[in-house]
């Protein structure tokens, strides 16, 4: 079977750069902020536009409605399919509609809702996550056009940022749509603009609320402090046990794991100090990788603390202190798991006797990449062809549930994560962008996968 060469898809990539540039900048326009409600008509319009656009490159793409658990109106999703040949085999491809919100639009260099180009990126909320995912996919099947030998089905999610609420009733009720032998979830990144990366792992999630009590009331600061601590102090305090003296989470159960497929290169750890803007006294904490300490081993984050605020404070001893913890698991542990070690720990080490509750919330399982899998070995070549440097593979420590779901149903499918990011994209913050010239090369990259797939 003659198959398209990397020089003719790069042609044919080249030639539609304009239409997938307006494209891109057509969807951060529609504003489709999903927190502003899933079922709103600016979802819907978002939906529409982007099976419109699918359309347009040859997939029998349409609109339809989800259900969430409990049977109220979920998220607009888009689903299609292009079948070229029944025993061919079949790809999936994922991305979401949706985007985050844009609190403080004075915090932008640029306006958000208006992809600006400069210096080789574009800005705008949704350029990168996950504007630049359907990008990719448009510009893909254009590139192949009538030499696409694989069957394509699609799904273009509408509640991603609100955490998919409805994304497994919707996959039960639509198994045919889903059903395949390999996925593409372009939601992801590469290590660089120039450098491209499958994504190896990404970390789990769960969380708990915890109670500190010590007295059933407040009391006056002067009158009973010294032997009585106040609650504020013993959350601090119990929050501090879960840490050695290297910042290394020390819970027992809570498990570890190391970078999938071996470790290409660590993360630089100048470069991720200035991205995450590390104040220049601060001693990175744990030990081990870079890399492990960000994508495999757990960490758990202190996101929320009811406190008397400073302003209003007075003299008093307060009675309890509430805090959130998010734990992000190893890939491979199941967060049930992680999430009751968190709160045997937690309930163990009350400091000085107080009182601990302990109220579990949901959970997210992690997933890891099967390195050898066939899909793995020709999506590496089909990068490497592209941008014309080997990649060099990384995990993710945020998470991404809906894939290790995507797992449970389809056992027989192999995943593979990719996506336009890269470490300036700043996506979910202000000046999100995406790289042109990577970006670009995503698109003859996934054109030249899709082509390896169906030889």
């Amino acid at each position: 079977m003659q198959t398209i060469g990397a020089d003719a898809i790069r042609e044919r990539v080249d030639a539609d750069w304009k239409r997938i540039l307006d494209v891109l900048a057509r969807k951060i326009a529609l504003k489709a902020v999903s927190a502003e409600g899933i079922t709103g008509e600016h979802m819907k319009r978002s939906a529409e536009f982007v099976a419109a656009e699918l359309a347009k490159v040859g997939v029998d793409a349409r609109v339809v409605q989800s259900s969430n658990p409990d049977g109220t109106p979920g998220a607009w999703e888009v689903v299609g399919s292009r079948i070229v040949d029944p025993n061919a085999p079949t790809v999936l491809l994922y991305a979401h509609h949706d985007v985050q919100p844009v609190p403080d639009p004075s915090a932008w260099d640029t306006d958000p809702w208006t992809a600006t180009e400069i210096d080789g990126r574009l800005y705008g909320r949704g350029s990168a996550d996950d504007g630049g995912g359907l990008a990719i996919h448009s510009g893909a099947l254009a590139a192949l056009g009538d030499d696409l030998k694989v069957n394509v089905k699609v799904f273009i999610e509408g509640e991603e940022e609100m955490g998919s609420p409805s994304f497994i009733p919707f996959i039960e009720a639509h198994r045919d749509e889903f059903d395949s032998d390999v996925i593409i979830v372009a939601d992801s990144g590469n290590w660089a603009d120039d450098i491209p990366s499958l994504t190896t792992s990404l970390r789990g999630n769960t969380g708990v609320d915890v109670t500190v009590k010590v007295l059933d009331h407040p009391v006056h600061s002067g009158q009973y402090g010294g032997p009585i601590l106040d609650a504020n102090t013993l959350a601090a305090m119990l929050i501090a046990s879960m840490y050695d003296g290297d910042g290394e989470l020390a819970i027992p159960g809570v498990k570890a794991d190391e970078p999938v497929g071996g470790l290409q290169r660590d993360v630089d750890e100048t470069q991720m100090r200035a991205d995450a803007s590390v104040v220049p006294s601060y001693r990175l904490a744990g030990t081990g990788s870079l890399a492990s300490r960000l994508w495999t081993k757990p960490s758990v984050t202190v996101i929320g603390f009811d406190a008397q605020p400073v302003e209003g404070s007075f003299n008093v001893i307060d009675n309890e202190a509430t805090f959130r913890l998010s734990l992000r698991t190893a890939p491979t542990q199941r967060p049930e798991e992680a999430q009751r070690a968190l709160t045997d720990f937690l309930l163990a080490h009350a400091p000085f006797g107080a009182e601990v509750t302990v109220v579990p919330s949901d959970n997210g399982m992690g997933w890891a990449m099967d390195p050898n899998a066939e899909a793995t070995r020709d999506a590496l070549e089909a990068m490497e062809e592209a941008f014309g440097v080997p990649p060099i593979n990384q995990g993710q420590g945020g998470s991404i549930p809906f894939i290790p779901e995507l797992r449970r149903l389809f056992p027989s499918a192999q995943v593979l994560v990719t996506g336009p990011e890269d470490p300036k994209s700043n996506a979910h913050s202000p000046n999100e962008s995406v790289g042109l010239y990577g970006l670009k090369r995503n698109v003859v990259a996934e054109a030249l996968l899709l082509a390896k797939l169906g030889e």
